[in-house]
């Protein structure tokens, strides 16, 4: 589960905690300037700017849309839960809602959920809508397994909603005569790690990735689904990739972090968890880290026996800890 640090000074805006002190609160441009902080990778500051719109027009869909797929970048997960549900309530067919919506529940082991948005988004797309015509509503009924499925047992799940979605995605990739769509790649992707058939979700995202090879997002899924199947070597390398396109990722950088243990380069960990933590405090009035991040560092230097710096991590000491890594940011 992520865990997020909000300070006090907030007030819940439709479900979401909105901090009052915005500095930005009362600019005319807002979500402009929010897309252009997203594009330059401060994530904080574009935070800041997209919840000043969102102050300014709560009905505003597409600012939910951008604020949530934006606290994802930053490892506020299930903030952006709340942005795209709420994105969805105002606008039930955003197709980018939806599919960041299915990443996201799937990140925080909300199998079902996954399943019914990423069902919602086949139901919603007109390329692929028709292929509902003749299936009965997503209830999670026991379906018939079909002949000749590719679908793994899915022990760990017990969705039979999964099959049934699973399915319905590779149907419409064997009716998509126009080539390879990159969205519908990526909800394979996603379903395929659900059912943990990662290869198959790292054929997807390889997909998907022949179309859009600029896309950060995609090479940072492709290495979080190369982690899930044990290849971390790999997995550094599209994680890599990922923050060469944008170096302010903080999900990417904390996710390098992460491979970086389990192929026991602990140093190596640490830089990348205080580069993201540093990263995410730099913005000058939303000071917000994630207790993710921090819970991760502190196994870091756990593994590297050291016990003072471990101390400073537990209370917080940022700057204590960028001293000794020698990280002068």
């Amino acid at each position: 589960n992520h865990n997020i640090c909000l300070v006090f000074w907030s007030f819940c805006l439709q479900g979401y905690y909105v901090h009052s002190n915005n500095p930005y609160k009362d600019y005319t441009n807002a979500f402009e300037q929010g897309l252009q902080k997203c594009r330059d990778g401060d994530l904080n500051s574009a935070v800041l700017l997209l919840e000043a719109s969102i102050l300014q027009d709560p009905q505003d869909s597409e600012a939910w849309q951008v604020l949530g797929t934006t606290q994802a970048e930053n490892e506020n997960e299930q903030a952006a839960i709340v942005c795209l549900q709420r994105c969805l309530v105002l606008h039930p067919n955003n197709l980018k809602s939806l599919m960041a919506l299915a990443v996201s529940l799937t990140n925080t082991g909300q199998q079902p959920e996954a399943c019914e948005a990423l069902h919602r988004w086949i139901r919603y797309n007109p390329r692929y809508r028709h292929l509902l015509q003749d299936r009965s509503p997503l209830d999670g009924s026991p379906l018939p397994r079909r002949r000749g499925s590719s679908i793994s047992p899915i022990s760990t799940l017990g969705c039979s909603q999964l099959v049934e979605v699973l399915e319905l995605y590779q149907e419409a990739m064997q009716q998509n005569a126009e080539g390879v769509d990159p969205d519908l790649q990526t909800g394979l992707g996603v379903l395929f790690n659900l059912s943990s058939e990662f290869d198959k979700a790292v054929d997807a995202f390889n997909a998907a990735l022949s179309v859009r090879p600029e896309d950060y997002l995609l090479w940072n899924r492709l290495g979080a689904t190369l982690a899930n199947g044990d290849r971390s070597e790999e997995a550094v390398e599209a994680y890599t990739r990922a923050l060469e396109l944008q170096p302010g990722f903080i999900r990417s950088r904390y996710n390098l972090g992460i491979s970086c243990i389990n192929l026991g380069a602990h140093r190596e960990a640490v830089r990348n968890f205080l580069t993201a933590l540093h990263q995410q405090r730099k913005s000058r009035s939303h000071q917000v880290m994630s207790s993710n991040i921090w819970a991760a560092l502190r196994i870091a230097l756990s593994l590297m026996n050291q016990p003072e710096l471990f101390q400073a991590a537990s209370v917080g000491d940022l700057d204590l800890l960028m001293r000794a890594f020698n990280m002068d940011m």
